[in-house]
């Protein structure tokens, strides 16, 4: 019996911009194996799959490589896909049972917002080949749950920037932030994604890596949310994040969403 797999743009309000993942919503659960094969063959930085269960879903994340622990555009993408197809209520909060605990979206006027698990980048000394690779020397580095975070000083070196992917795939890590202020009219930072270990060489909108950003930014005095962060690659696509916080503290991260395909895969 086929399943819905659709192909969605996160962190962006208009087709082909943003970040695309797949979202493929299953009947039942499947192999590991499966869903590996499935990620592979859609081919994007991460592919979503969705199964019903009585207090939400489950929601599991795979690059063509390996499962990971948390993606932010992936987790937007299945909420869009779920009001879509009308399988939770409008004003109803999508609640998503995953490998980093859980997780929720609702919405907000156009956009979708998430509530991330905080993951605070901390200072850190930069683990061997890092700085090379990036031609920082002398960036300050952190670390936070999932990735090493390397802070740069001027945006223009962060768009010049073209990493030694051979010594980044060498360092432990899902994946390293690159991220700088902003010298662009209605942005308040950049930032750029590198996770070649992984299997992604550079993701265009990565909503999770905000779970540890805002975290440094709005600790440290850098910004005040809400505020708006610009992800970008070096070959132009690109998507905004809007990262707001509610009184108790809890960051949100929220964007919008297009549907580009709709289709299915057999089983």
């Amino acid at each position: 019996m086929p399943n819905d797999l659709w192909l969605i743009d996160a962190f962006t309000d208009s087709a082909f911009g943003g970040n695309p993942a797949g979202v493929c919503f299953l009947k039942k659960p499947m192999p590991e194996e499966w869903l590996q094969s499935v990620a592979r063959e859609v081919n994007q930085a991460e592919t979503a799959f969705l199964i019903p269960r009585k207090d939400g879903f489950d929601l599991r994340w795979f690059t063509p490589a390996v499962e990971v622990d948390l993606c932010g555009h992936a987790t937007l993408a299945s909420a869009h896909f779920l009001w879509a197809k009308r399988k939770v209520k409008p004003t109803g909060t999508a609640e998503f049972h995953t490998r980093s605990g859980v997780l929720t979206a609702r919405r907000k006027g156009e956009w979708i917002v998430l509530d991330f698990p905080a993951t605070p980048a901390v200072p850190c000394e930069a683990p061997p080949y890092l700085l090379d690779a990036l031609k920082a020397a002398g960036s300050p580095a952190f670390k936070s749950a999932f990735d090493y975070m390397v802070v740069l000083e001027k945006p223009a070196k962060l768009r010049e920037l073209k990493p030694d992917y051979r010594l980044l795939g060498a360092i432990e890590s899902r994946g390293i932030i690159v991220t700088a202020p902003s010298d662009e009219p209605g942005v308040d930072f950049l930032s750029r994604f590198f996770a070649p270990a992984v299997g992604i060489a550079e993701d265009p909108v990565t909503g999770s890596l905000n779970a540890s950003l805002a975290q440094w930014l709005l600790e440290t005095g850098r910004a005040q949310a809400p505020y708006v962060a610009r992800q970008g690659t070096a070959l132009g696509r690109a998507g905004r994040v809007h990262v707001s916080q509610d009184p108790g503290g809890a960051v949100w991260v929220g964007g919008g969403t297009v549907t580009c395909v709709r289709g299915e895969v057999a089983l």
